[in-house]
């Protein structure tokens, strides 16, 4: 199989602009229409399946690729992950990158079995999946070192460690210093350097990447440098604060090696101006963030 770096550099390189929308469906913000159906946690995820479905085609024609958050799918159990399957499958066949936002992190065999169940489910591909979806890469919590790492970057797939977090509370930790004078976090990134090493595609980037929120815009440039050849995934662009000139460290000087998502500031654009279609909202709101994005990061 193709390297999942080369796939997500050419899907990047089609569409113009390296985003990335995360699909993270609250049943308690979706549009007034879908709201009104919902009766109990069965209408739930099928107005959220939907709503997804919607949201997936409105996006489709401005980004490379979606990342599905998959707690909101899985607070459903076996009826939200089948459909968080079925909207992987649509996303497949709109010609989509999917990253599985899932933040695995064990080692030995439930690492194995964890990265099986993503990329190699054992089921029964006649009766129960007609269309077998399969993410192209997954997030992961790498704090358990690289044999809770290694399992999920196999034929092809590619894997996103957690180095620096978007989120306030992650500074406890990623921020502290060690006797070396590094941080947790850029010790951490030193780990994914010399992993990726063993994963590098045919355009010079791995197909294992790192987290690295667009929030911790003082520490990114050092990052960069010591994960040159790591793609980031970058949360926190638009709801969460940050912005294009956040987001600039994160690509290197041939503007590729990241891919800015954005959830919230486009999934749930209708929320600002109820006046239009939301689906059209959704899609204005998509190619804005893909302008700004690929403004400063040409490709």
């Amino acid at each position: 199989m193709e390297h999942f770096s080369d796939r997500l550099l050419n899907a990047i390189g089609l569409k113009g602009s390296p985003v990335c929308v995360g699909i993270d469906p609250v049943h308690e913000r979706l549009p007034a229409e879908l709201r009104r159906r919902i009766d109990g946690p069965r209408s739930a995820l099928s107005a959220i399946s939907e709503y997804c479905s919607t949201v997936l085609d409105a996006v489709a024609d401005a980004v490379p690729a979606v990342k599905f958050q998959s707690a909101c799918f899985e607070r459903f159990r076996d009826e939200g992950v089948e459909t968080l399957y079925g909207l992987i499958a649509d996303a497949n066949d709109l010609g989509l990158i999917v990253i599985l936002d899932a933040k695995r992190g064990d080692i030995g065999i439930s690492a194995d079995h964890y990265a099986a169940g993503i990329f190699e489910p054992w089921i029964d591909r006649d009766e129960l999946a007609p269309r077998i979806a399969i993410p192209d890469a997954v997030t992961i919590n790498g704090y358990l070192g690289s044999d809770g790492i290694a399992p999920f970057c196999t034929n092809g797939r590619g894997a996103f460690v957690l180095v620096r977090t978007s989120n306030p509370g992650g500074d406890a930790i990623q921020q502290a210093r060690l006797e070396n004078g590094k941080t947790v976090a850029e010790h951490v990134a030193g780990v994914v350097d010399q992993l990726s090493r063993e994963h590098m595609g045919t355009l010079g980037y791995s197909d294992l990447g790192a987290v690295v929120g667009a929030t911790k815009r003082d520490e990114i440039a050092s990052l960069r440098a010591l994960m040159p050849r790591c793609i980031f995934l970058v949360p926190g662009y638009g709801a969460q604060g940050a912005g294009a000139d956040d987001v600039k460290e994160c690509f290197n000087r041939d503007g590729r090696g990241a891919i800015i998502t954005a959830s919230r500031s486009v999934i749930f654009a209708y929320e600002k101006d109820e006046s239009q279609p939301w689906a059209d909202a959704v899609g204005e709101a998509a190619h804005v963030f893909a302008q700004e994005v690929g403004e400063i990061a040409p490709v």
